[in-house]
């Protein structure tokens, strides 16, 4: 992930705060053991919104009865996202997560809108969780704005900089 000069000082103090880490040497070695820590699941767990969902992933998360139950007009709208949204969508976007909350609303939706609600969270690592935004639990669940793993590479550069 390449980090912007911001998010180096941000974990150039994360490390220096935490005696463990800080006590690596500033070399590849040291680095990449550092970059271990950070690539691990956050303790304790931070909860935050996809960025990634697949429409086959949304699809596998509607119940049955309550598709069948649909209103033409709303299976209208689903199949327009299918189409648009084909390549997968971004679930921390609340705009989005609130279009399909419409196409389910009703009595008719609560399993789906329960299934789907489960489908946009996933847990966060450390580096993640050290630059996201919110709360992290799992009833507010955090915004991402780095997502994936640090490299040895990124520590370097964060501690170096």
């Amino acid at each position: 992930m390449a980090l912007t000069p911001a998010q180096n000082a941000i974990l150039k103090a994360d490390i220096l705060a935490d005696p463990v880490l800080n006590a690596n040497i500033n070399n590849e070695d040291g680095a990449y053991a550092i970059a271990l820590v950070y690539n691990a699941p956050a303790a304790p767990a931070f909860t935050v919104w996809k960025t990634s969902v697949s429409i086959s992933a949304t699809g596998q998360a509607f119940n049955g009865t309550e598709l069948a139950g649909m209103t033409t007009a709303n299976n209208t709208r689903l199949q327009t996202v299918a189409v648009y949204l084909a390549e997968g969508y971004n679930a921390g976007l609340i705009d989005v997560r609130q279009m399909f909350n419409d196409i389910w609303s009703g009595a008719g939706g609560t399993n789906t809108r329960v299934n789907l609600l489960a489908l946009w969270k996933r847990l966060a690592t450390r580096a993640e969780k050290l630059f996201a935004s919110g709360a992290g639990s799992d009833a507010s669940p955090a915004v991402l704005t780095v997502e994936g793993y640090l490299s040895y590479q990124d520590v370097l550069n964060a501690r170096n900089s």
